[in-house]
């Protein structure tokens, strides 16, 4: 977060006193905000136990009662038809906000389910409701957040109207790089908390495709898979590949092995 040269916002880190080492990056406030605020907004975040693997946070349909922050771990949110098939809609990592699809019509229109074991801060809404009326500065920074949620999706769904596959999964890795560098982790080294598998239903492919292009990328030099673990090698390269002329990129000179 900002230091004291930048002194304009401050962290909710400060409030240890309930959320020790929470990752509330998205919601912070200006630094001239007075104690009573300070409690108020203190008094609104609860924690929650700690999802394992596959356990449901909400479902398709449960009334909204609260906004979550993901304080440790990571999320998938998606939807399911009647005939059981899944379309993921976004991976949520720590920091970042889920339920703002019941916002509209005071129901979840999707599933929120966690990826690996994770713990969330829960935000109940009718409270949050009072102390953003209270704290204007608090409901102008939750707006933006909303703001980027949306923008987000139309950059997905631009993602999804590309032809080629090495564009989506490239696009896909640049996103999750610039929402690193949002939360203040290292932008090149990413840590993928979903498999394979999700991520080629996200983006609209077969598995065998997302394996092929992470394979294509290493030989490329742009990433450095280990498993879960990419390293992002040549960020230029990766950034041109999202692109519809980025075939007609510089290419780095083709590597003999790739590790995994």
């Amino acid at each position: 977060m900002p230091t004291q040269a930048s002194a304009s916002v401050l962290d909710l880190n400060q409030l240890r006193r309930t959320c020790k080492a929470c990752a509330l990056y998205e919601l912070c406030l200006p630094a001239g905000i007075d104690g009573a605020g300070l409690d108020q907004l203190d008094a609104v975040v609860r924690d929650r136990h700690s999802l394992n693997r596959g356990d449901i946070l909400y479902r398709d349909g449960q009334p909204f009662t609260a906004l979550y922050v993901v304080r440790a771990g990571a999320l998938k949110t998606y939807v399911q038809d009647a005939a059981g098939d899944v379309q993921i809609l976004g991976f949520h990592l720590p920091g970042e906000i889920v339920g703002f699809d019941a916002l509209a019509t005071d129901f979840h229109i999707s599933h929120a389910e966690a990826l690996e074991r994770s713990s969330i801060c829960e935000l109940p809404f009718a409270k949050l409701q009072q102390v953003t009326h209270d704290v204007p500065a608090l409901q102008r920074q939750l707006l933006r957040v909303i703001s980027r949620e949306v923008v987000g999706e139309h950059e997905h769904l631009a993602t999804m109207g590309k032809q080629q596959a090495q564009e989506r999964l490239a696009g896909f890795l640049h996103s999750m790089a610039d929402r690193y560098a949002r939360l203040n982790r290292d932008s090149t080294s990413l840590t993928l908390p979903m498999s394979r598998a999700y991520i080629a239903n996200y983006l609209g492919l077969v598995v065998e495709t997302v394996s092929r292009g992470f394979t294509r990328l290493e030989d490329m030099g742009v990433l450095a898979v280990n498993r879960k673990q990419v390293r992002i090698l040549r960020p230029d390269v990766l950034a041109s590949l999202c692109s519809p002329n980025g075939a007609d990129a510089p290419r780095p000179r083709v590597q003999s092995g790739s590790g995994r």
